[in-house]
């Protein structure tokens, strides 16, 4: 499938349009986007339930494709039925990734960290079968993330390290390996410094731009809602960072989510 880009638009890489705050005004906000200057975006999903959902949302927005996941936080959703599914939903036209998948120790309510473990390489497993790019959470799993992800590198994958939230020399270690380093509405806080010099080193050519949205809204507004929209706000604090004008940034880094996702640009 090929989309046109008919002008210079945001390619949003990490959505969640299925999150129930978007339930009384979904349809209107997703459909005004692109006049706001937003041309492509791939809601990911954190269960089965989920990439069911987003998977309906691509097919009813013909700017939208999913990526299809157990997030770690629903590891002990995982058994092996729940791969067999995702194998099937990973089919449909509309799935470019599996994602969000990963590993998430902070907080101790999360299911344990042998199951993530397990639900994490049973996933990467899937898309090395797929032949498809994944979307890695990490939350305070530093070690244990880049240790399966260089071995999953190894073996041909290719990793978007989504809302990156370690060290610049952690990032530079994943683009080594060829992968890419999601940026967010962080990007944006005052207090992000570690995030802004992981920005300053890396390659432009590395990065993409997320919103996670509905979370982590960037200056100035945090705290409230997100949306795909609010992007150019970090487009502009990326390219202040960088040294070069915001178009640039909006053109790289949609290129760079084509490349990623395989899309024909």
């Amino acid at each position: 499938m090929i989309w046109k880009k008919e002008r210079e638009l945001i390619f949003d890489t990490h959505t969640h349009y299925d999150d129930k705050q978007y339930d009384e005004d979904r349809d209107e906000l997703l459909t005004a986007l692109k006049d706001k200057g937003v041309g492509m975006l791939v809601n990911n999903s954190y269960n089965i339930a989920s990439s069911k959902e987003s998977i309906g949302l691509a097919r009813r927005y013909p700017f939208i494709r999913a990526a299809v996941g157990i997030h770690p936080e629903n590891a002990d959703e995982y058994d092996k039925g729940s791969i067999d599914v995702l194998r099937e939903l990973a089919k449909e036209r509309e799935v470019l990734a599996i994602g969000e998948i990963g590993l998430d120790y902070h907080f101790d309510d999360n299911p344990s960290k042998d199951i993530q473990l397990e639900c994490f390489r049973a996933q990467l497993d899937l898309a090395l079968e797929m032949d498809m790019p994944v979307v890695i959470h990490s939350r305070d799993a530093a070690a244990d993330t880049m240790d399966i992800l260089k071995d999953a590198y190894t073996k041909g994958l290719i990793c978007d390290v989504h809302c990156y939230s370690y060290s610049p020399e952690q990032a530079l270690e994943y683009v080594k390996m060829g992968f890419y380093i999601g940026v967010g509405g962080v990007v944006t806080f005052k207090n992000s410094k570690k995030l802004k010099e992981t920005v300053r080193q890396i390659p432009l050519q590395r990065i993409l731009l997320e919103t996670d949205c509905p979370y982590m809204a960037p200056v100035p507004f945090r705290g409230s809602r997100n949306s795909s929209e609010l992007l150019s706000y970090v487009a502009e604090e990326i390219a202040a960072i960088k040294g070069v004008d915001k178009e640039e940034v909006i053109r790289v880094t949609y290129d760079n989510a084509c490349d990623f996702y395989r899309i024909e640009k």
